[in-house]
């Protein structure tokens, strides 16, 4: 489903295996993991409560930068993010940007679309590998 320029995917294994297995798949696609945050353990500490909740932030400069390249801006929004979140029915969800949102936000040109389809296509197998257990 796409909301508001975020594309949310439901997830067979909680909130770390989730994470667990995305990280997995972005370092065997050679992309760098730049941080793995646990909000909800972050929230733990400062006296709140808050379901499980983690973010990877990953990604490689050949896709990036050409987006960058074309518009400096693109870069508050690199490298790309996936937020993994338990909703109150205890349901898991993974949910990232869309790469064509981005690209529309930043008003990138005609020489990022294939970096843009790239972003697109690869965080979609990503996702699915992190998500579905049909997906080894």
């Amino acid at each position: 489903m796409g909301d508001q320029g975020m594309v949310t995917v439901a997830s067979a294994w909680g909130v770390g295996a989730t994470i667990d297995r995305l990280q997995a798949a972005a370092t065997g696609a050679d992309l760098l993991v730049f941080a793995r945050i646990d909000h909800a353990g972050n929230a733990a500490r400062a006296g709140f409560e808050l379901r499980p909740t983690e973010l990877l932030i990953f990604g490689n400069p050949r896709g990036g930068t050409p987006l960058m390249r074309d518009r400096q801006t693109s870069g508050i929004d690199l490298p790309v993010k996936a937020l993994a979140w338990e909703d109150a029915d205890g349901k898991v969800w993974l949910t990232y940007n869309e790469a064509r949102w981005l690209a529309d936000r930043h008003g990138l040109g005609a020489g990022s679309e294939s970096a843009v389809e790239a972003i697109e296509t690869g965080l979609a197998r990503l996702v699915r590998h992190a998500t579905d257990p049909a997906v080894q």
